[in-house]
């Protein structure tokens, strides 16, 4: 396929799409994606949440039907409305089936019929053999016989294989959920995609994913394109998320309770891309998002975020990355082994919420806070608190175990112990409810400076719980919390500033914060799918994740798939569109106040990437990053610009004052400015002479008339004395130094020794 046809295929698939999540969190998301969708008509959510570890099972109720711990209103606060969902169809009554074939064929089946002391609201497969639905035409099948299939053999035989190819992914799924070995799960994928010809729509939906992306099955954007397509066809959300070539195909995914396709929105209305820029819509989009983000918060945090720029790491391998290296990670595993009780909470840490290049697990996770804690670790022990009041697949949920390590490690004062101690009684969790225990505990830890205790405390003085409600105070601790980057008191600031409760409502504040909250969900862990297909050279796959990524707003995806465009990494694009398009990401970026981006623009601007030599419009870029960002980059450049007189008037002193204030930016600056003001002083110079015009100005003097008639004897004089001292003075010099003793007389060097005869011992 040639570089023109392959690129056609990504406008329609790449880069006006979305991601759903991760190739493998596709598998584990239909709770979410799916199972959540009719909740898009819910309250928007006001409720300030925090804790959801701690709600007790008694009130736990099932999320596909309600989200009250997320999305109930603070009284007096309106309501924003959704986007209109379209009206539910009329229920229809179900048709009764004709028998076919047994013993009252054509007759109407009879629902409820009794069968051998059991009642049947429809056919049934109960009695046979062959698996063929059957239906009685009386309402006692017993003395009556009176019976008929309700299917003929053709229609059995299709659903027979519907039914098995459901079974084969269920299967499959749950066998990729238990795994992380890569190999594995491409045999698994192998089995989906033969579940996928079957016709099976939700393992479509996962091939068509990874063909996509390269994961687990070979990248084929053509076959993940016609996928799509076909599903689209037959109404699925996601799929039309991901065809989107209008905004009405976003909107149909966004009214599917497609939550990317909420997202991407989001997006769109608060930079105006696209659709007439609106904070309030956009306000809509990500609160709807930023509501389930939310609610799937756990105790433990959930896995890391990480944030990778691709130009900063190949300019700076590893400074701004924050992976460790394996060889570091093995001796930090090394260290554990040994007894090192730092490493093993380091270690039970990274594995506890993954990130750093570190997968998340559980069980190493615990194998190692259990180590540490047994050695007396108070930090072990409040973690291992916490994994058990939160449960997993490796360790169970248990309130009483929980409550054990936290009160142990409370009591020797470890704020993280204090503050899971303060949940299980705000909560009720192995112990009775107790609101001023639980303030006690919280502030004790807040304290400390831990962030749960400082959420917990924003939480009671907002609610009022244990406390007189007191915004202020409330919205004192949220941003406490949210300097250590806890996502729920982002989330909880947002509602704040939405609502204007505690704060002066602001529209642009709360939108900032929600899309803060919704770039930490389930979906941000394609961010290092990405950056893992980047490290291992597959440049095509690496660019369609950050497209998707970039579509939902994320400013350093966005980044990356200018990067990547700019060196030509990729075959997807072809020469002449790839920096148009990174000249398109570039201005996403900096609209979101990447700096890099901003002086990116104005280097396409003035060297012609992508577009015309510009050089006003490149002055217009770097003012911009020099005055909001103050780069010294930018103020280098403008420094230049003036030098030249390029795009703005020529000016040598304001030239100088840019470069003056580059170095004062940065240090790194300092060495390039020295040079350019060296150019810049002989410039000067030049310019000076120049306008003095020295050879006419010397050509106005008379040295007769200055100096006398015989001026050029003296300076004769004047010369030949100055020589005559020089040399006097060296003559001097060289008499001064003393001589160096002769040295002795060396002896006479042995003759060599002849090569047969032997040395002497």
């Amino acid at each position: 396929m040639n570089p023109t046809k392959k690129s056609c295929l990504v406008l329609v698939v790449a880069l006006a799409v979305t991601l759903e999540v991760t190739a493998s969190e596709v598998l584990q998301d239909d709770g979410v994606a799916e199972g959540g969708e009719s909740q898009s008509a819910d309250n928007d959510g006001s409720k300030i949440v925090a804790g959801h570890a701690y709600v007790s099972k008694d009130a736990q109720t099932d999320s596909s039907t309600t989200d009250t711990g997320v999305e109930s209103e603070v009284e007096g606060v309106e309501q924003e409305d959704l986007p209109s969902q379209p009206p539910p169809p009329e229920e229809r009554h179900k048709e009764v089936p004709v028998a076919i074939g047994g013993t009252a064929s054509g007759e109407p089946c009879v629902f409820p019929f009794l069968f051998q002391e059991k009642e049947y609201m429809e056919c049934t497969t109960e009695g046979r053999g062959d698996g063929r639905l059957w239906c009685a035409t009386t309402y006692n099948y017993n003395t009556d016989k009176k019976w008929g299939f309700c299917e003929t053999e053709e229609q059995a035989e299709q659903r027979r294989l519907v039914e098995e190819a459901e079974e084969q992914y269920q299967d499959a799924i749950k066998m990729i959920n238990s795994t992380n070995r890569r190999s594995q799960k491409k045999e698994l994928y192998d089995r989906l995609l033969k579940v996928a010809e079957m016709g099976h729509a939700k393992a479509m939906e996962k091939v068509a994913y990874a063909m996509l992306f390269g994961d687990y099955l070979p990248q084929s954007i053509p076959q993940a394109k016609e996928i799509f397509e076909k599903l689209a066809l037959e109404g699925s959300p996601k799929a039309q998320t991901v065809i989107a070539t209008a905004l009405v195909y976003y909107t149909f995914g966004a009214l599917g309770g497609n939550l990317v396709a909420h997202m991407i929105l989001g997006y769109r209305y608060w930079g105006g891309v696209g659709v007439p820029q609106s904070c309030e819509s956009a306000l809509t989009h990500y609160r709807l998002v930023a509501n389930h983000v939310a609610s799937d918060v756990s105790l433990t945090g959930g896995s890391a975020v990480q944030r990778i720029r691709l130009l900063d790491e190949v300019e700076n391998p590893g400074s701004s990355s924050g992976m460790l290296e394996e060889d570091l990670i093995q001796y930090y595993q090394f260290l554990a082994e040994k007894g090192d009780v730092q490493a093993q909470v380091g270690l039970g840490q990274l594995h506890l919420h993954g990130g750093r290049g570190v997968e998340q697990n559980h069980q190493r996770a615990y194998e190692y806070f259990n180590q540490a804690a047994n050695a007396g670790n108070t930090h072990a022990m409040a973690f291992l608190g916490k994994m058990y009041s939160e449960g997993s697949e490796y360790v169970p949920q248990n309130n009483d175990t929980a409550l054990h390590y936290f009160k142990k490690a409370a009591d020797l004062g470890n704020p993280v112990g204090q503050s899971g101690l303060g949940m299980a009684y705000l909560y009720g969790r192995g112990v009775p409810v107790n609101n001023d225990l639980a303030l006690k505990y919280f502030q004790k830890a807040a304290e400390q400076g831990w962030v749960d205790g400082q959420l917990q405390l924003g939480t009671m003085y907002y609610n009022g719980i244990g406390v007189k409600r007191d915004y202020k105070q409330a919205l004192k601790f949220f941003n406490l919390a949210s300097q250590a980057g806890h996502i729920l008191a982002f989330y909880n600031l947002a509602q704040m500033h939405a609502t204007g409760t505690g704060v002066m409502r602001s529209c642009h504040t709360a939108v900032e914060l929600f899309k803060n909250v919704c770039e930490r969900g389930r979906w941000s862990e394609r961010l290092m799918a990405a950056y893992g297909s980047f490290k291992e050279g597959d440049m095509d796959s690496a660019l369609v994740q950050y497209l998707l990524l970039a579509e939902q707003g994320y400013e350093v995806a966005q980044s990356n798939v200018a990067f990547i465009l700019d060196q030509k990494g990729s075959q997807i694009f072809n020469e002449n569109e790839s920096y148009p398009r990174a000249l398109l990401h570039w201005t996403r970026a900096a609209a979101q106040g990447y700096t890099v981006a901003r002086i990116k623009l104005g280097d396409y601007h003035f060297y012609g990437y992508g577009t015309g030599v510009d050089y006003e419009t490149a002055v217009i870029h770097y003012r911009l990053a020099s005055e909001q960002q103050h780069s010294a980059q930018a103020m280098f450049n403008l420094g230049y610009m003036h030098e030249k007189g390029l795009g703005i008037k020529q000016d040598i002193h304001l030239a100088k004052r840019f470069y003056d204030m580059a170095a004062e930016a940065s240090p790194d600056a300092q060495v390039p400015v020295f040079l350019a003001l060296c150019k810049l002083g002989l410039i000067y110079a030049q310019q000076y002479l120049q306008d003095l015009n020295l050879k006419e100005l010397l050509s106005q003097v008379d040295l007769d008339q200055l100096l006398g008639p015989e001026w050029d004897l003296y300076l004769m004089t004047v010369i030949a004395l100055l020589l005559g001292t020089v040399i006097a003075y060296r003559q001097r010099q060289h008499q001064a130094v003393p001589r160096a003793p002769p040295a002795p007389p060396r002896p006479p060097a042995q003759p060599e020794q002849p090569a047969g005869e032997p040395e002497e011992q």
